[in-house]
């Protein structure tokens, strides 16, 4: 019933950093363009804003983002970790099993790993 509330709780990116360098779990960047092009993204990450982020995750699409499968995971972040959360309910209910919410930017950058700009 409140399923909702687990999405807002945040994963320490640091215990996904070495599944993400080895591709393992698909890093992907919810934010616009515009914000990209102002603050970098994290090393690796894919860029699906958010109001995009359905119709590329969705198995049923034929013009789904190739790097998406819902037996692969996937692991989101954004400016603050509202919207990595919204993502996750988003690949949830598409039926992705294994999502995680990194938070922000800047909890990527406090893991230890690096933005490219």
């Amino acid at each position: 019933m409140f399923g909702f509330l687990r999405a807002f709780k945040r994963t320490d990116a640091s215990s996904l950093l070495a599944r993400i360098a080895e591709g393992e779990v698909v890093l992907v960047d919810v934010r616009d363009p515009a914000e990209l092009a102002s603050t970098g993204r994290a090393e690796g990450a894919i860029n699906l804003p958010l109001s995009r982020l359905r119709s590329a995750a969705d198995m049923k699409n034929t013009a789904r983002h190739e790097a998406l499968s819902a037996e692969k995971p996937v692991a989101l972040y954004c400016a603050s970790g509202a919207r990595s959360a919204q993502g996750l309910m988003i690949l949830r209910k598409l039926g992705y099993r294994e999502t995680y919410n990194l938070g922000g930017l800047a909890h990527w950058q406090a893991a230890g790993d690096s933005v490219k700009r």
